[in-house]
């Protein structure tokens, strides 16, 4: 059987009711599987007739695509509730599984093992990506990042600026977007790592060690950012527009994927902006789907939604700033071996022609 990615679903427990869509340094894939075959390069020209139904099946024959998710509100897990991305790659033949992880540098392994096809993840799991020679594309903007990050502190805290962390304890997942927003913050108010005493904790340990106080402060993201902060335990001390540091998600693909079947990459697109749309129009019917889903208060996801809207976007030119100016932070940091032009992976074709698609065939 011909196969464009294999990954078995991992079930992912965590302390907290819910998973996150930060991007950390740890995660817990242990797919399996042969290396993806080589296959003949789709025929995109405008002059050639689109196949029939019949056609499509046969060309995608065996075909199955592996796409990579964070289990956590918004349209990519809507999608998969409903079905939608089976339903749609069904029409050609196409065969889907998903694949869970927590965060996502395991994310680009898999990836880079042939074992994944799509993945969305955060900012620093990309350029890390990029600066080990991973084969991806980055096709879509997911989210904007001003708000999703931020450095929070418990509620009475007698800091109240960065500066002021000092001599602190602060946890942070390794590798995340928020180790890249924590150090990035740090330089800017002239603070070094030196400086801190940086614990690194995923969010399962984070949470109990930030509640009792084992640590000072927290760089984190949503959910946990709102949850905190509306249950009354914490107040966020700085976040990405405060700071001026952005921390964009983005969706990606495999490269040879997008070479071999560039009309697939749209589809997937395609699926992702209608469920994007139909969640923005059927507001409430997709809080009570995710509560059900993820265990999280409505009133959580809908101050989720005010913090931070889903988006499906080109990658823009000062999104591709944003990531230069982290590409060369980590690199002055040794956190990446070389320097990289984050413009190199970025493709817009692919969302461009989906958005298109999406609004001629919107989701009832």
């Amino acid at each position: 059987m011909k196969r464009l990615g294999k990954s078995r679903t991992l079930i992912l427990l965590i302390a907290l009711p819910f998973l996150i869509a930060g991007c950390g340094n740890s995660g817990t894939n242990s797919s399996s599987g042969s290396n993806s075959p080589t296959a003949a390069p789709a025929d995109t020209s405008t002059e050639t007739a689109a196949p029939s139904t019949s056609e499509a099946t046969k060309h995608y024959e065996g075909v199955t695509l592996t796409l990579g998710i964070q289990p956590a509100p918004g349209p990519y897990a809507l999608a998969r509730s409903k079905g939608w991305f089976e339903e749609e790659f069904g029409k050609v033949g196409v065969k889907v599984e998903f694949a869970e992880f927590q965060t996502g540098p395991p994310m680009t392994e898999a990836i880079a093992a042939n074992r994944l096809d799509f993945a969305g993840l955060g900012n620093l799991p990309v350029v890390t990506a990029q600066a080990a020679d991973i084969k991806f594309t980055e096709i879509s903007n997911i989210i904007e990042g001003k708000n999703n990050v931020a450095i929070i502190v418990p509620k009475g805290s007698k800091i109240t600026k960065v500066e002021e962390l000092k001599g602190k304890k602060i946890a942070v997942a390794k590798g995340s977007n928020a180790y890249n927003f924590l150090y990035r913050g740090l330089d800017k108010v002239g603070l070094k790592p030196t400086d801190v005493e940086v614990i690194q904790l995923q969010p399962n340990e984070a949470q109990p060690a930030f509640e009792t106080g084992a640590v000072d402060a927290w760089a984190t993201w949503d959910p946990y950012i709102t949850t905190n902060v509306l249950t009354g335990k914490a107040t966020i001390l700085t976040d990405g527009e405060t700071l001026g540091v952005l921390s964009p998600s983005f969706l990606i693909v495999r490269t040879k994927l997008a070479q071999d079947f560039p009309e697939l990459v749209t589809t997937f697109l395609k699926v992702y902006e209608q469920a994007r749309v139909w969640e923005s129009q059927h507001e409430d019917e997709a809080n009570k789907l995710y509560a059900e889903q993820f265990q999280i208060d409505e009133t959580v996801l809908k101050a989720l939604r005010e913090r931070n809207a889903a988006v499906n976007l080109p990658i823009s030119p000062e999104v591709i700033e944003q990531q230069q100016q982290t590409a060369d932070f980590q690199f002055e940091q040794q956190t990446i071996r070389k320097k990289i032009d984050t413009s190199t992976i970025v493709d817009n074709q692919f969302i461009e022609q989906a958005i298109k698609d999406a609004a001629q065939e919107p989701r009832p």
